[in-house]
């Protein structure tokens, strides 16, 4: 059974500062590359940052030099760290393995006030 809590989200002002945690399920947690994902209202989800199994990590332009990921194996959890953060980054953020598998979390909601 597949396994994607996310957790971390809150609201805040610009220039804040948010960790973001998701606990997996083992099997894929140990196997895939896990992602960061997020949807702004009346958007599209995008990909945020992704991390592989080893050490190699991708970041969107949009979070570059403000966001690292970063994983615990003995937690089975993938973190989010997000720096100065701006409006623009208000959404629901989600974790999944990437590509994504057909089964998503509940996200946990940020919310960057001006």
């Amino acid at each position: 059974q597949v396994q994607l809590v996310e957790s971390g989200g809150g609201s805040l002002q610009a220039g804040g500062s948010l960790i973001l945690s998701c606990v997996a399920s083992d099997r894929i947690f140990r196997l895939r590359t896990m992602g960061w994902y997020r949807q702004a209202p009346g958007k599209q989800r995008e990909l945020v940052a992704t991390h592989t199994t080893g050490t190699s990590t991708y970041y969107d332009d949009s979070v570059k030099g403000r966001f690292t990921i970063s994983r615990d194996r003995d937690r089975h959890t993938v973190y989010l760290h997000m720096n100065d953060l701006k409006p623009e980054d208000t959404a629901v953020y989600y974790c999944n393995t990437n590509p994504p598998v057909d089964f998503w979390g509940r996200g946990t909601q940020v919310t960057v006030s001006a």
